[in-house]
């Protein structure tokens, strides 16, 4: 027999029933850690708007700046800036309209697909250079078995 489920003198229906006071947060805790990982999981994946298959390399990793424009070349060689695309024959005026901080360029950082023609990347690290922009970071994919 169970003991303190039944109040004194109380049987069968006529029993009152007490409101329970308390909240279990176990649930929501839960929920709510699950969630937090998926978002910390996700939201490295989200920096990077336009699908490039990068290279694999060993290099170090580089820190970000919250200034940096990532310049990057798809597998068709179409550009973009961010993540807007960039018109055929218009990345030179693309370029001359990016905002200058005290006379000095943005840091630039550039991702381009490994698939494409080294003399595409070329021109566009030439037009880069043309423009001004000498101090271009190239991304890739970090890796322990490249060559």
């Amino acid at each position: 027999m169970a003991m303190g489920l039944h109040r004194a003198g109380a049987r069968g229906r006529n029993r009152a029933r007490i409101p329970m006071a308390e909240i279990n947060v176990t649930p929501l805790v839960d929920v709510m850690l699950v969630l937090l990982i998926i978002f910390m999981v996700t939201a490295p994946l989200m920096t990077a708007g336009v699908p490039v298959d990068l290279p694999d390399s060993r290099a170090n990793a580089i820190d970000q700046e919250p200034d940096q424009i990532t310049i990057s070349v798809d597998q068709e060689g179409y550009i973009f800036i961010d993540d807007a695309p960039v018109p055929v024959g218009g990345f030179p005026q693309a370029l001359a309209a990016l905002p200058q901080k005290g006379g000095k360029p943005p840091l630039i950082t550039l991702r381009a697909d490994k698939s494409l023609d080294y003399g595409r990347v070329m021109a566009v690290m030439g037009e880069l250079n043309r423009a001004g922009f000498n101090s271009i970071s190239l991304v890739t994919n970090s890796s322990v078995t490249a060559p």
